[in-house]
């Protein structure tokens, strides 16, 4: 059987982004990019909108937006389990 060739030149995304230290930043914005996503169609689904999710999880509507946006990296835990809870989730994380 012959080798599949590597499509890209050079060494892997991953490789690249920790030779010019980026690496965990970009890991941590993907997470709350599908943290926001996942909580985001939650609340769809559910026909929930911001105003209520914030009265709901106690707190304010600017919270929600922040809570919502991929960029926004500063959430605690503490607010990701109420947001979980509100849309009938769990939040969960580990070390791996």
């Amino acid at each position: 059987m012959k080798k599949k060739e590597k499509w890209y030149r050079g060494s892997s995304l991953d490789d690249w982004l920790k030779e010019e230290g980026w690496h965990e930043e970009f890991n941590a914005t993907r997470e709350k990019e599908r943290i926001a996503r996942q909580i985001d169609q939650a609340m769809k689904r559910q026909k929930i909108t911001k105003k209520r999710m914030a009265e709901l999880m106690k707190t304010s509507r600017t919270q929600v937006d922040k809570l919502l946006n991929p960029k926004d990296g500063n959430v605690t835990i503490k607010t990701l389990h109420k947001a979980a809870a509100v849309v009938g989730k769990r939040f969960e994380y580990k070390l791996v």
